[in-house]
């Protein structure tokens, strides 16, 4: 990548090193799993290097591999412990959680392949796994899921898509959505960083709703939230993979913006996802 960095790029880098203290979003969440012992550090490779890994090790082998929000620029898995815990705890799956490399270090499409290739990882070592994530995670694991298609390495059981960004060549206004916690500035972040090449924004794996087919991905539970900007690409996501035969159970949270777990419906929301994962790597009975 160019070592120049522009102003964005020095904004996003100032927000990773205040993430940490900064980051409050999940605190209020953690509703099981606190007594569980600290994850296991991982190194997995990739194409673009070894990426580290937080494995919470669950009763059963079979893995949900977990990517974090934060825009593309936020490098702070630990940000979304709540859910691996709750997991964890409630369904006995492990979960792999994956520190991908963010902007300005990197830019697109080095997350994604990094998310192909911890997911493709763990499939060669026979594990049933799942793929998800929350946000810039969702799109993520969106596009990772498109990348084991595409390339013919094993696709996951289930991809789990909460209010996923889904399309970032569509410009602000197009979203047709006002009022939402996600405003323009955040969009332009994104784009001024780790999508820089406007030329790249709309190839499939940076907007997954603009594959040309979304035929023969793997099963989908996709959150949207009402009142979330993303809610559109996320809808119309599910719409498209529904029409292609893929099998997808889409909720949507009423109410809800883009930080759609909330202490008033974390546990039915988590609950609801949770259920979703195990029925797709637990056997049942």
């Amino acid at each position: 990548m160019s070592r120049v960095w522009s102003g964005a790029d020095l904004r996003a880098w100032l927000m990773q090193r205040s993430a940490p203290l900064t980051v409050r979003y999940g605190r209020e969440l953690l509703l099981e799993g606190a007594d569980l012992p600290r994850p296991q550090r991982l190194r997995v490779p990739t194409r673009h290097g070894d990426v580290r890994c937080a494995r919470w090790a669950g009763r059963h082998e079979a893995t949900y591999v977990h990517l974090h929000g934060g825009a593309f620029v936020m490098r702070h898995p630990a940000m979304d412990d709540f859910w691996a815990r709750f997991v964890v705890a409630t369904t006995g799956l492990t979960v792999v959680d994956v520190d991908y490399d963010v902007a300005p270090k990197v830019r697109y499409p080095v997350a994604q392949e990094q998310a192909h290739d911890v997911l493709a990882h763990l499939a060669a070592e026979g594990l049933p796994a799942a793929v998800g994530g929350f946000s810039a995670g969702g799109s993520l694991a969106a596009a990772a899921c498109l990348m084991a298609r595409d390339l013919g390495t094993p696709p996951p059981r289930l991809q789990l898509l909460g209010v996923p960004s889904l399309d970032v060549a569509e410009s602000y206004d197009d979203k047709g959505v006002t009022g939402s916690m996600l405003g323009r500035s955040v969009l332009d972040l994104v784009r001024a960083t780790y999508f820089r090449d406007a030329a790249r924004r709309a190839e499939p794996y940076a907007s997954p709703l603009r594959a040309g087919s979304l035929a023969g991905l793997p099963p989908a539970y996709v959150v949207t939230g009402e009142r979330d900007l993303l809610r559109r690409e996320g809808d119309a996501y599910a719409a498209r993979l529904a029409e292609a035969g893929v099998p997808v159970d889409h909720h949507v949270v009423p109410g809800a913006d883009h930080y759609f777990l909330t202490p008033a419906n974390a546990r039915r929301e988590m609950t609801r996802m949770a259920e979703a994962l195990s029925g797709a790597l637990l056997p049942s009975g």
